[in-house]
């Protein structure tokens, strides 16, 4: 039986055709970033969405962003940075726009802006009674530059503690429960990291932990808390993100090995600065090094003094050891190193490094431009993020407790609420190093019709109004004085025009 299904089987092998071998294609990827070769082989990536890799690296990062500001220099220099060019000396300027039919109401703009400046006081705004508004402004961008996010709580009504019924309190991030996630809560919301999330992904409650933060803080009770009463500002990277990522976090590598590169440069140069050597003998012999002393010559040296010279016992020998070190490229190393961190941060190298070395006007202008385009950008999402937010909670309680009232004693309507919220905010600027040539170069797009007084007062972080209100105090200052007023004084013209210095140039 077996014998006849073997001839069955050879007999349908014969009859079956051989298929014809098709030629091999290869196929080549067209983009020469995702082909794999030799030297890329070891290039891992990931593929997950953006939430999922925070949570698995979010606290880590910030814990080293911490690290990094407290004991790195350049670290700390770029949060100085950051504050000094968001908020600046004064802060962010409220400019009140109400108006009636197209016209300025200058009378509610100034009950309004006066009492926002009352409100921006410490022991006003701040619920600690610690703080100004300005104190506020730094710390959240702060937090924001080196955590990647900050929370500030909003507090209404009574619990405010002044006549505005509004404050605010800054929160440490840390209290958002990093490591609480749920896909499908018992709501059917879902909760990504502490923020509960509703319909269209919109963050309707955050989950905190609202006792002392200790060491076991990640295991205290976590309360719910209404996103109204939230303000969470981070700018995300990924579209369906919703933590925030420390900005330093593509060159904390760098900082810390760098870092530590410097470190182990400075004992080197002291220990090459020391001179130390090593004593030696042809024979071997350590007995005059065990007690310290020769039995013929005395005292054994083993210090060195500027200007003294010692006499070794017989038979030893000093063999000097000089570390030549930190060598000569050691200055540009660091440059190098430093310029790539600035370009990481989005910073100029010569603001990261303190170093002027080599820069002349054009080209420290056109770097500063860029990165004061940066700084602007961060400016305009800071006051959208927070700052315009924080002005319409304030008004709608002052409105509400007929806390903004005239000479009579008569409150602003709170019916005209949306008149009373036009508003801008204006960040600080910045002088040139020639500000002549600046000056001159406005003047010029006045009179060509290209620009107008008021962009250029916002331009150095000036309101228009209020400059033409104080030159007329100051001429009429002047004037109830004897003096002329400051209209009648001639600008001073332009001088002719030298050869450049080839130095700048």
């Amino acid at each position: 039986m077996a014998s006849i299904t073997q001839a069955v089987r050879r007999l349908f092998q014969r009859s079956t055709p051989t298929p014809e071998r098709k030629p091999r294609i290869i196929f080549k990827r067209a983009y020469a970033g995702a082909q794999t070769s030799n030297l890329n082989q070891g290039w891992g990536v990931s593929n997950l969405p953006a939430d999922l890799e925070l949570q698995r690296a979010l606290e880590t990062l910030r814990y080293r962003a911490r690290d990094l500001a407290v004991n790195n220099e350049y670290a700390k220099k770029f949060l100085q940075m950051c504050v000094t060019n968001i908020v600046g000396p004064q802060g962010f300027t409220l400019q009140c726009l109400a108006s009636d039919i197209g016209r300025p109401d200058d009378m509610a703009r100034k009950i309004i802006e006066d009492n926002f400046w009352r409100w921006q006081q410490r022991g006003m705004c701040e619920s600690t009674g610690q703080h100004s508004f300005q104190d506020v402004q730094r710390l959240l961008v702060e937090a924001w530059k080196r955590d990647g996010e900050f929370l500030l709580r909003r507090i209404k009504g009574s619990a405010a503690g002044n006549r505005y019924g509004y404050a605010v309190q800054v929160l440490e991030i840390d209290r958002l429960a990093t490591h609480y996630n749920l896909p499908k809560a018992k709501n059917g919301n879902r909760i990504v990291m502490g923020v509960e999330l509703g319909p269209n992904d919109r963050p309707v409650t955050y989950w905190l932990r609202l006792g002392i933060l200790t060491d076991a803080s990640a295991s205290q009770q976590l309360t719910p808390v209404d996103a109204d009463q939230i303000i969470h500002g981070f700018r995300p990277e990924r579209a369906e993100q919703h933590r925030g990522v420390p900005p330093m976090h593509p060159v904390m590598n760098a900082l810390k090995m760098l870092s530590g590169y410097q470190e182990a440069a400075i004992v080197a140069a002291r220990t090459g600065a020391s001179k130390m050597g090593f004593f030696t003998s042809k024979d071997g012999d350590p007995a005059a090094l065990a007690t310290g002393e020769d039995a013929t010559t005395g005292d054994f040296y083993t210090d060195a003094a500027p200007g003294e010279f010692g006499v070794l016992p017989p038979g030893y020998e000093f063999q000097s050891w000089n570390p030549d070190y930190p060598m000569a490229n050691y200055d540009s190393f660091i440059k190098e190193c430093l310029r790539s961190i600035a370009s990481g941060l989005g910073v100029c190298y010569n603001g990261l490094a303190n170093n002027l070395e080599g820069v002349n006007f054009s080209s420290i202008r056109a770097g500063v431009l860029e990165e004061r385009d940066n700084w602007v950008v961060d400016q305009d999402w800071f006051i959208n993020s927070t700052m315009r937010v924080i002005y319409q909670d304030w008004l709608l309680m002052a409105l509400t407790r007929n806390a903004l009232t005239f000479g009579n004693g008569s409150a602003l309507p709170i019916t005209k609420f949306d008149k009373f919220a036009e508003h801008t905010w204006q960040g600080r600027r910045w002088a040139w190093v020639d500000p002549r040539k600046d000056i001159e170069a406005s003047i010029l797009a006045i009179e060509a019709r290209l620009n107008s007084p008021q962009n250029i007062a916002a331009q150095q972080g000036l309101d228009l109004s209020e400059v033409l209100q104080q030159i007329a105090a100051a001429n009429k200052m002047a004037k109830d004085n004897g003096l002329p007023d400051y209209t009648s004084l001639t600008p001073p013209q332009a001088t002719t025009t030298t050869p450049p210095d080839p130095a700048e140039e």
